[in-house]
């Protein structure tokens, strides 16, 4: 079958190539420990599963409104004002089919041929794939590990055009675990209020900051007009599965969404809804239990990395990941991650897979238990020992 000329150099990322080989070792009776993927290890809680499945027994099987159940929206908005002061209504929430979808249909509908999206490298790869794939042109700014990965305002300035359109941010950030602070973001805000540009605000992570505090995009002054805030439901409450996320934007975009929506998605799964309702409403302190528990994996697995030969691991304020840099091993990331896979068991994700500035760098999720982490990080030391005995003198 012909396949459209549009696809025709489409090829895996950096990391979906390191997911492959995993599935293909498992596959083959010899599973790796998995240090790549970001999905938490806890199941979702068992009160959520049952509120899903008595919302089916009450008749909940048919077609949702395509914004999202009300009491939903609702919900999203009681949560963001209860925790980070934002005040939304209901009208300005759209319930999407997990994050990546949101951000999808924001650039589908924000987007013109050619309008530029600015980047900050590292960044999660299908943000500049989504904003291609609906006419954008994406455009990374290399950012430094000093500055927690943030552009100064000279180097946003540099970087924008008469094409700029809009700015994608993400914070806590995917894959380097450090959170913006509120001194960075007012800095961020003044230059898309200049520039009169949208700014698409990725907070999945918000409930996970160990450091510091999250600051919400939307919620600083004069920002709101102009934010499209993501969000959902999979990593605060274990939830990747059921896959629903949402996004909180001025209302117009809204009925947009949900126009688009009739010839796309139709809505989203009823019962995840309804799940998600619930969680949203009741899960506070198992969101605030779980944070913690990420918290003390990170502070581990960094301990053990800092005393490895060659790397060197800056604390993350946020998320489940780490960034540790392997430039001391004197392997590139690529090489590096590939090898660590082949030799030692152990899978991570190269840090040139989130753009050209991550090279160097290796992406580590901890979610994975206690044990698992350490028994990786037993093989990771063994390896970068054998590699330092191998170098060159």
């Amino acid at each position: 079958m012909e396949l459209a000329k549009r696809y025709g150099g489409q090829t895996p990322s950096g990391m979906v190539r390191i997911f492959q080989a995993i599935e293909e070792m498992t596959s083959a009776g010899n599973p790796p420990l998995n240090l790549s993927i970001g999905e938490p290890d806890f199941v979702t809680e068992p009160d959520i599963v049952d509120a899903a499945a008595g919302a089916a027994k009450e008749g909940f099987t048919h077609y949702p409104p395509l914004p999202g159940f009300p009491d939903l929206r609702e919900a999203v908005c009681a949560y963001w004002e209860r925790h980070h002061g934002l005040k939304a209504r209901p009208e300005e929430v759209y319930i999407s089919v997990g994050g990546l979808h949101a951000a999808w249909l924001v650039f589908q509908a924000l987007l013109n041929p050619g309008d530029e999206v600015l980047v900050f490298e590292p960044y999660f790869t299908p943000y500049a794939d989504q904003i291609r794939g609906n006419g954008g042109v994406p455009v990374p700014i290399r950012t430094r590990e000093e500055n927690a990965f943030a552009p100064t305002p000279d180097e946003l300035r540099a970087a924008a055009t008469p094409r700029t359109r809009g700015i994608l941010l993400n914070s806590p950030g995917n894959p380097s675990g450090r959170v913006l602070p509120r001194r960075q973001m007012e800095e961020i805000a003044a230059f898309a209020e200049e520039r009169d540009l949208f700014v698409l605000s990725d907070e999945i992570y918000e409930s996970m900051v160990f450091n510091g505090c999250h600051t919400c995009f939307a919620a600083l002054p004069g920002m709101k007009e102009r934010t499209v805030l993501i969000s959902g439901v999979s990593k605060s409450h274990c939830m990747t599965g059921w896959r629903l996320g949402y996004l909180i934007a001025p209302a117009n975009l809204i009925q947009l969404l949900c126009v688009n929506s009739t010839f796309q998605t139709y809505g989203v799964n009823t019962l995840a809804q309804k799940g998600a309702c619930y969680a949203l409403n009741t899960q506070d302190a198992k969101v605030q239990e779980r944070s913690a528990v990420f918290a003390a994996r990170m502070k581990a697995v960094r301990e053990r990395l800092d005393t490895m030969t060659g790397v060197e691991c800056h604390p993350a304020e946020g998320a489940f990941y780490l960034f540790p840099s392997i430039r001391g091993t004197g392997l590139s990331s690529e090489e590096f991650a590939w090898r660590l896979l082949r030799e030692a068991g152990v899978a991570v994700v190269p840090g040139n897979a989130f753009g050209s500035t991550g090279e160097g760098y290796i992406r580590i999720a901890c979610t994975q238990s206690q044990e698992t982490l350490m028994a990786a990080m037993d093989k990771m030391e063994s390896f970068t020992r054998s590699l330092a005995q191998n170098m060159p003198a």
